[in-house]
């Protein structure tokens, strides 16, 4: 095989590559004598079919495996050997083949451009340890309490008032006549939360227990019977009991229908709790200044067709006028973000970084926790898109090179209050939001798109993968807790 690059015009480049036919045609023999033991024809027994039967009958659909392979091989080959990784897709164009003829092709590639990573040896990253007040921590055990109240029986001619649970069964009707789905039994609701039908449970305030009232309430736009969607319906309600609400006091007993071993040690939960929330705020700040630094080194030229495909994935789904409109600045924010994605890329090469695929099932799992309900609905959406899971893969990537540019960088360790913590991250989003404004119609496109609960980070980056591999779209989303776990 011969080599020869053409056309060098910066970061694009043109390979020429000639394979003699002798080579060519050892490929093809190699797979004449691969299928030879598979092929039954009439005459010949298993294994002696002759080539030349063999040409004549499979030659073309040969060749065409064996095209297909050499110029695969190959083409990664030359790329290898000539240090040469490619941004996006190299173009292959073939100049001569055929069976029993040389193989010439010319390799189209763009290249990506070599970076400098010292500098992140430069970083200053501060990290905050705060310390979180014992009253933060009752007022958060007494919100829990709140939001989870007891509710006792009344008496027979306690009627109902707002906050008070009523349990009835009913039966609705639209214009005198039944329909489907028009019963109801032991129905719960909280009266004054207006969580059923809009102004139905106000018609139960004044209620007695055996009571029977009759509720008008219009069928929401998205009943299930459609010719019944915004339709006035009369609910005939029989009030089976009310049950005042009772507030929940914290004590032990309470701690442990939280899982906790008792009341000091629901405490010492909730503390850690709230420290771990401040953490990753805090923590993801600085994720965020580490990137905002990386979008000032530079890098010299970066490929077109990078831009190009960027610029797509920023202005998904709006119209071409509205492209049009923001070209510029959509081309912009597509090469810082893959300069950043440069950069963490060469970074994660350098030192190594891998991302394992229990690493992949992890986050899967921590995504799952933060949509109790959902699990099912988290899980097909990955099963169904293999793109979904890259760019997972991405932020995991992602996360990991960042934590090791921590690990070198000079790191500022501060030991700060609440109200400082409170401050600092106020401030950060006030600045976010900012900044962030004039891509806002495009950041809250992205956030219909994916299945992640928040996105912080907007980056692009080369995340680890083959020469061959498109660039994937990096996306991370922060924690928040739903309950109290020892986990």
């Amino acid at each position: 095989m011969k080599v020869t690059i053409e056309n060098k015009k910066g970061l694009y480049k043109d390979l020429k590559v000639f394979i003699e036919k002798e080579t060519m045609n050892s490929y093809m023999d190699e797979k004449y004598e691969e299928i030879k033991g598979t092929v039954a024809l009439k005459g010949f027994r298993p294994g002696k079919v002759p080539k030349e039967i063999l040409k004549r009958q499979f030659g073309k659909a040969i060749f065409g495996e064996v095209l297909d392979k050499v110029l695969k091989d190959t083409t990664n080959k030359v790329l290898e050997e000539n240090k040469i990784k490619p941004a996006g897709q190299p173009k292959l164009d073939l100049k001569t083949f055929g069976e029993d003829k040389d193989l010439e092709y010319v390799i189209s590639v763009t290249e990506l451009p070599k970076v400098e990573i010292k500098s992140l040896d430069d970083i200053k990253v501060d990290q905050y340890i705060v310390k979180i007040d014992s009253t933060e921590t009752d007022k958060r055990i007494n919100q829990i309490a709140k939001n989870q109240p007891n509710f006792k029986d009344v008496t027979a001619e306690t009627k109902a008032t707002e906050g008070d649970l009523v349990i009835f069964d009913y039966k609705a009707t639209v214009d005198n006549k039944d329909f489907k789905g028009n019963e109801g039994k032991n129905v719960q609701l909280t009266l004054g939360t207006d969580l059923f039908l809009k102004g139905f449970d106000k018609q139960l305030i004044g209620a007695k227990k055996d009571d029977e009232k009759i509720v008008d309430a219009t069928l929401p736009e998205n009943f299930p019977v459609k010719e019944l969607a915004n339709k006035k319906a009369k609910f005939t309600c029989k009030v089976i009991n009310i049950k005042n609400r009772e507030d929940v006091i914290v004590n032990d007993e309470f701690a442990k229908n939280l899982g906790a071993k008792d009341l000091n040690d629901l405490k010492f939960l909730i503390s850690k709790q709230i420290n771990d929330e401040y953490k990753n705020a805090l923590n993801q700040l600085s994720k965020n200044k580490i990137l905002a630094e990386i979008e000032k080194f530079k890098v010299d030229e970066i490929p077109e067709n990078l831009i190009e495909e960027e610029v797509k994935i920023l202005s998904e789904g709006m119209t071409d006028d509205e492209i049009k409109k923001d070209k510029i600045k959509f081309q912009e924010t597509a090469k810082k973000r893959i300069k950043v994605g440069l950069i963490l890329n060469e970074f994660g090469e350098q030192n190594n970084i891998k991302v394992t695929e229990q690493e992949i099932q992890a986050e899967i799992q921590k995504q799952l926790r933060m949509m109790p309900g959902q699990e099912k609905m988290v899980i097909d959406f990955y099963q169904k898109n293999p793109s979904a899971v890259a760019s997972l893969r991405g932020t995991v990537y992602e996360e990991k090179i960042i934590e090791k540019i921590i690990e070198k960088a000079k790191v500022n360790k501060k030991e700060i209050s609440q109200d400082q913590a409170e401050k600092i991250l106020k401030e950060s989003h006030n600045h976010d939001h900012n900044h962030d404004h004039d891509h806002s119609h495009n950041h809250e496109h992205d956030n219909k798109k994916n299945i992640e609960v928040e996105k912080n980070i907007k980056t692009t980056a080369l995340t680890e993968k083959k020469p061959s591999e498109k660039t994937t779209k990096i996306k991370s989303s922060s924690d928040k807790i739903k309950k109290v776990s020892k986990k």
